[in-house]
């Protein structure tokens, strides 16, 4: 069986059909991009947690009414509910596409898992700033603005390039890995509870004040949701990047980056490129690495979508071999 679907034996040879949804998706991903915004999932996600962020967590400056306490649990009561719900509207669709034709059942997992993952732009917007630094350094912290939650109006070219690449190798895992990852556990809905983890930590998870707001308390349950979640396929990225890229002794580097994740795919991308990624003050990872140049953003994106085609022809072979 597969996902509550029925008995494997009245696919039959539609076995090999169902376990390409991933590369169609993908697919899909690459020759169509973004589906607008009103019509992403993801940005309906977005929608409902800024609308209940500025109802979780204070504004800076006005009295407390609150304890740090309730704050964190009705938050966390939140984020759960929101995440139940976003799960079973996903398992409905799911339970009842996989009673169709086997073709519209491919066709649909393909086009809903579309959007819960996202290479084909990530690809791109990083070879933008490097574009765009080529231009000026205006142009690239401007472009990189895009990409990072990072202050980027002191970054040196080096710092933008790095940067870049950084997000790159952390979103291989957050954009295409782990939505994959848990696809294949669970289907749609697992795909889609993990997007609304990570999104819900990207908007709540800050330690700190952001957009006026003190998210301390309101977002700790939201980080480490995203945390857990991504645990295993921030390490399976972080073993395709150093098996694709060639690098070695990365792994005394993962653990330097506050993210238990985050560092991963990171460090590997570092000792696979030959350079160093440095937030300032933060970590330093490979640092016997030398400063990346143009070539290495180029390089990156390289790894990075030989990276994605092996994790998806995994993910079809994973599916394959639970529907075999």
């Amino acid at each position: 069986m597969i996902w509550g679907s029925p008995p494997v034996t009245e696919f039959g040879a539609d076995a090999v059909l169902l376990a390409c949804a991933p590369a169609l998706a993908l697919a899909i991903d690459r020759l169509l991009g973004e589906p607008g915004m009103r019509w992403h999932p993801v940005a309906w996600m977005g929608r409902w947690l800024a609308w209940a962020g500025e109802r979780l967590a204070p504004r800076m400056g006005e009295p407390r009414v609150l304890s740090d306490a309730r704050i964190f649990w009705f938050a966390a009561l939140s984020w759960c509910g929101a995440a139940a719900a976003v799960f079973a509207l996903a398992w409905l669709f799911q339970a009842w596409v996989l009673t169709q034709p086997v073709w519209l059942t491919v066709l649909a997992l393909g086009l809903f898992l579309k959007p819960l993952l996202a290479w084909a732009m990530l690809h791109d917007e990083v070879l933008a700033v490097e574009r765009a630094l080529g231009e000026s350094l205006p142009a690239g912290r401007e472009r990189l603005a895009r990409l990072v939650s990072r202050d980027v109006s002191e970054l040196s070219p080096a710092q933008v390039r790095e940067s870049a690449i950084e997000s790159l190798a952390e979103n291989l895992n957050d954009s295409v890995v782990a939505p994959l990852f848990w696809f294949v556990l669970l289907g749609l809905p697992g795909a889609a509870l993990f997007r609304f983890a990570n999104t819900a930590d990207a908007m709540w998870g800050y330690p700190g004040v952001r957009g006026e707001r003190d998210w301390q308390w309101a977002g700790k349950w939201a980080a480490r949701a995203d945390d857990v979640l991504g645990w295993l396929p921030a390490r399976i990225t972080a073993v395709l990047i150093a098996l694709l890229g060639g690098a070695r002794g990365w792994r005394r580097d993962a653990a330097r980056t506050p993210s238990p994740n985050g560092g991963w795919p990171m460090a590997a991308m570092a000792h696979a490129l030959g350079v160093h990624l440095r937030k300032p003050g933060v970590y330093t990872l490979n640092p016997e690495g030398r400063t990346p140049e143009a070539a290495d953003t180029v390089r990156a994106c390289g790894i990075g979508s030989r990276t994605v085609g092996v994790a998806t022809l995994l993910a079809c072979a994973a599916l394959l071999g639970m529907l075999a």
